[in-house]
């Protein structure tokens, strides 16, 4: 009965410190201009009342010795959990902290997409790392299942065969993903070609990238795919890109008139960067003459809107004020063609 007394007021007093404790920090962080502390206070809250609440019995079992008799027989396992997850929870505070300093709302995000996927995969391996070894130390303080881990040290021919054919998968998806936070053939944000279907990288685990396509479906791509085989990256180097448009006209069609309305209507375009603009005759067939439009926009999504736009515009002024343009198809014989009927020309003849 003293023990569970003892150990009840020692939890009491454990929660009633942790809440008056997070309450100040809370406070604390709200008035700080940095989110970070946000951050730092909400990963660590739960952990920390659980860790306060084994200190509290640790320290109440040395007045109690069979508190500290009760203690003894279960910090083996608890220790180890309340070490891993504290550790987990630095890991993720600290992480989305430096997460939140890299701002990809900027025209020019390709470092800070960096810097976020490689954080992004560091932090899953890191996890799981910490995890792994918590459950090891957790197992190891049963009395069985350490004695089962003598046994198989001591016969580790076969068993640790078996034991690396079993954690093969795993093993391979963790150097999976170390080769995509060092090599980068894909970061967070990337627009990229993958089994015909062009979207953005949304997300990268170790296992498996989540890619964004343009109406909102999300594929879920294996990471051996982006390592093993051939795909398009549109923003491997720089997130600007160069686009065209591609108008055909009738051969007859006064080009410079055409020019002249697109470099008008690319220069009232605010997703234009302001870098390319040209106009290009690129192809010549019997019924129409190719026309390409060059453009530049700071990156796919606003590209994609800027060609739709000038597209637009210029079909629309094709339409209303050069109608001639449009494609059509000619037939000029070249002399002329007497029809003769038959029956009139015999009659004439009297037969």
């Amino acid at each position: 009965m003293r023990v569970f007394v003892a150990g009840g007021l020692a939890i009491i007093f454990a929660l009633l410190l942790h809440s008056l404790l997070f309450r100040l920090l809370r406070r604390f962080a709200k008035a700080s201009d940095s989110a970070s502390d946000n951050i730092v206070v909400r990963k660590l809250a739960r952990p920390s009342r659980y860790a306060l609440v084994a200190l509290s019995l640790v320290v109440a079992g040395h007045a109690i010795p069979e508190l500290e008799e009760l203690w003894n027989s279960i910090s083996g396992g608890v220790m180890p959990l309340l070490v891993g997850w504290m550790a987990v929870a630095i890991l993720h505070a600290m992480t989305e902290a430096m997460i939140l300093r890299s701002d990809i709302s900027m025209p020019d995000n390709r470092a800070a997409r960096r810097r976020r996927t490689r954080l992004s995969i560091f932090s899953r391996i890191a996890t799981f790392i910490i995890v792994f070894v918590t459950i090891g130390l957790m197992l190891l303080a049963i009395p069985g299942v350490r004695d089962i881990g003598v046994t198989l040290v001591a016969s580790a021919g076969l068993a640790g065969l078996a034991v690396g054919a079993a954690a093969q998968p795993a093993l391979k998806s963790l150097i999976a993903g170390f080769q995509m936070a060092l090599t980068e053939p894909v970061i967070v944000g990337d627009a990229v070609i993958i089994g015909g279907e062009w979207g953005w990288v949304e997300e990268i685990r170790t296992t498996y990238v989540v890619v964004k396509v343009w109406d909102e479906r999300r594929l879920v791509v294996p990471t051996s795919k982006f390592l093993d085989e051939i795909f398009q990256n549109w923003t491997k180097t720089t997130s600007e890109l160069l686009g065209t448009v591609y108008l055909y006209v009738d051969p007859m069609t006064r080009l410079d008139a055409i020019r002249a309305k697109f470099m008008e209507a690319i220069e009232e375009n605010e997703r234009w960067d302001g870098r390319v603009k040209h106009m290009q005759i690129t192809d010549l067939t019997r019924d129409a003459i190719e026309v390409r439009l060059l453009m530049t926009a700071k990156d796919s999504p606003t590209l994609y809107d800027l060609r739709c736009d000038i597209r637009e515009e210029l079909i629309q002024w094709i339409r209303d004020t050069m109608p001639e343009a449009i494609v059509r198809g000619r037939v000029q014989p070249e002399g002329s063609l007497t029809l003769r009927d038959e029956r009139s020309t015999d009659f004439q003849r009297g037969t």
